[in-house]
């Protein structure tokens, strides 16, 4: 009867501490994901909750990489570009490029759904794979703070939705395109080309 109760005893313990190490192995990998890197450029040193779960994602893991930012919306005459931003977020991911989406109600009120759905819609309709972020406000003076920092930097906020920015390997704004410039477009191929080739 001992032995039984200390086989209990240690299966109990071996489940708690297994179940610990899980735990700060999950609290390890959100605060690596949250805290920046010590060489991350200003404009990424900032902290946005991930679409799907509202995780807290740094920009700073992106350092080093060339990224397009665009402010998104579902229910857009535009929305159809979330397809030729996937291919190229999928042709040229290899090569160091990253889209990140920023979905926002700011135009026309054409995101007016909520994180899940907005996920659910990116996904089941165009198959988006490229980092999203939680729906946010892109312009004016409660925009948020990556995108108040485009703006000043580029003279050019979002005038609508699909608007967007490319951000070199350095971290700096070094283009601004609106909403009718496709992601197919061949000055914006050519200035993404340009950035991973670091000229």
């Amino acid at each position: 009867m001992r032995g039984l109760i200390s086989n209990r005893y240690s299966a109990v313990l071996c489940v708690l501490l297994l179940s610990s190490a899980l735990a700060v192995q999950v609290v390890m990998a959100q605060t690596m994901s949250a805290t920046p890197a010590a060489n991350c450029p200003g404009l990424l040193n900032k902290t946005f909750k991930r679409l799907q779960d509202e995780s807290p994602q740094s920009l700073c893991q992106y350092t080093g990489k060339v990224l397009l930012v665009v402010n998104t919306a579902s229910y857009c005459g535009f929305t159809p570009q979330y397809e030729g931003l996937e291919k190229l977020h999928a042709d040229f991911n290899s090569k160091g490029l990253v889209v990140l989406g920023f979905p926002s109600n700011d135009f026309g009120q054409l995101e007016p759904g909520n994180n899940k759905q907005i996920a659910d819609f990116c996904t089941n309709t165009y198959g988006v794979k490229f980092p999203m972020f939680e729906k946010s406000v892109v312009a004016g003076a409660n925009a948020n703070a990556l995108y108040r920092e485009m703006a000043q930097s580029t003279g050019k906020s979002p005038q609508w939705n699909f608007h967007k920015y490319l951000i070199d390997r350095k971290g700096r704004v070094i283009s601004s395109y609106p909403s009718n410039v496709t992601p197919q477009d061949k000055g914006l191929l050519a200035d993404i080309d340009r950035a991973l080739s670091g000229n």
